[in-house]
């Protein structure tokens, strides 16, 4: 995955780094990940940046942008998003946000909850900040990583697999979501905009790809988990299982 500092950003969507730090301002764009003094842009920002601009340029006030992608982001439907719940009927579910308190967190994770960790936490998203409150947008997340503390893998090592697996699970999806784009958006033509009629199928196209995206990497992940395991493991499983004789002998 492509990674991006905001000059370059800027560039790429074809605007100005100004403009990029007032979509940040305006918390239309999430903040970069910080890497020492280094700000660093990945390229799911430079898709968010583009869909701002897009928005933009079709007439969407600031506050209409990010009511809309507040929601998306939230878990609802495009069909919610826009109004269109009797046309599609369309849904999707994601987890909900849980607040988790200091206490939980040290429960979970021990001495390991340390500033830095706590900071690189933030920076992934698997933390926010709401007031004086945590947030875990995905509890599912959290408890992986509190399964690979309790198996004494390091905090901070876990921290930097769940930047890899975002990086990764964000450039699967970009391939998914642009096989969509390409064969179904983009041969209506770049200014193409559904009309009444087609509004509802544009909507329910849209709506499908959230659960499109889970199946597929859900699927390719069960897949993956069952052909590498052996492979790494085999070695420490052929030991354990020659162990496991001498002692029955």
């Amino acid at each position: 995955m492509a990674e991006y500092r905001i000059d370059d950003l800027a560039r790429v969507a074809g605007t100005s780094v100004r403009n990029v730090r007032v979509y940040q301002d305006r918390e239309l764009l999430p903040a970069p990940v910080r890497r020492g003094r280094s700000a660093v842009y990945s390229d799911a920002h430079l898709a968010r940046l583009r869909l701002i601009l897009s928005m933009l340029d079709r007439g969407y006030a600031f506050a209409q942008i990010k009511e809309m992608l507040d929601a998306w982001q939230a878990g609802h439907s495009l069909a919610d998003v826009l109004g269109l719940e009797e046309a599609t009927g369309a849904a999707w579910s994601h987890e909900q946000p849980t607040v988790v308190p200091m206490a939980e967190l040290v429960r979970m994770f021990g001495a390991q909850v340390t500033p830095a960790n706590l900071r690189t936490a933030l920076e992934l998203g698997i933390l926010r900040r709401r007031g004086a409150q945590l947030i875990a947008p995905s509890l599912k997340l959290l408890e992986a990583g509190h399964e690979l503390v309790k198996l004494d893998v390091p905090l901070g090592e876990a921290l930097k697999l769940a930047a890899e697996l975002q990086r990764e699970t964000d450039r699967v999806t970009a391939l998914l979501i642009g096989l969509v784009r390409e064969y179904v958006l983009d041969p209506k033509g770049p200014d193409w905009l559904p009309s009444g009629d087609e509004l509802p199928r544009f909507a329910d196209v849209i709506s499908r790809l959230h659960p499109l995206v889970m199946s597929a990497v859900s699927a390719a992940v069960d897949r993956s988990a069952r052909r590498v395991i052996p492979e790494v493991m085999g070695d420490r499983l052929i030991a354990l299982a020659e162990r496991a004789r001498d002692l029955a002998e």
